[in-house]
C-alpha cells in the first residue's frame, strides 16, 4: 500500500517526491501497537516502487548498502523522499526527510544496488 503522492519533481537522474502517510495504512497495523511507525521495509519497499518506476525501470533489487534509520515516521507524517539514481554503478540512493512546520528532519537514507 503506498501513500499518497502530493508532489513529484522529476529530474534526468533524480526525483523528489512529497508523500502523506496516511494513519489507516496497513503498515501501521502492529508495529507498534501503543505507538505505531511505519516499518523500515515499508520505505524500503516505496523506494523501489518510485526507483523503479520513474528512474531505473526493468531493474532488480541486488543488495543494500548504508542503511540508516534516524527518527521514526508516525502515522499522519507528511515525508520528502529524494531519489538519485547512479547508472555507472547501479545504485539507487535514497533520503527520507520528515516535514513540519518546525523544518524538515532526517528520517532514514541509504542505497540500493539494483541489477
Amino acid at each position: 500500500m503506498l501513500p499518497i503522492e502530493r508532489s513529484r519533481t522529476l529530474q534526468p537522474n533524480s526525483v523528489t517526491l512529497t508523500l502523506e502517510v496516511e494513519p489507516e495504512l496497513f503498515w501501521f497495523q502492529g508495529h507498534f501497537p501503543t505507538l505505531p511507525i511505519l516499518p523500515g521495509v515499508a520505505q524500503l519497499d516505496w523506494v523501489m516502487h518510485y526507483g523503479l518506476l520513474l528512474l531505473a525501470p526493468g531493474r532488480q533489487f541486488a543488495a543494500i548498502d548504508n542503511i540508516k534509520f534516524q527518527q521514526p515516521v508516525p502515522p499522519g507524517a507528511l515525508l520528502q523522499l529524494h531519489l538519485e539514481w547512479h547508472a555507472e554503478k547501479s545504485r539507487l540512493s535514497f533520503r527520507y526527510s520528515l516535514l513540519s512546520e518546525a523544518g524538515e528532519q532526517s528520517a532514514s537514507s541509504g542505497k540500493i544496488a539494483l541489477c
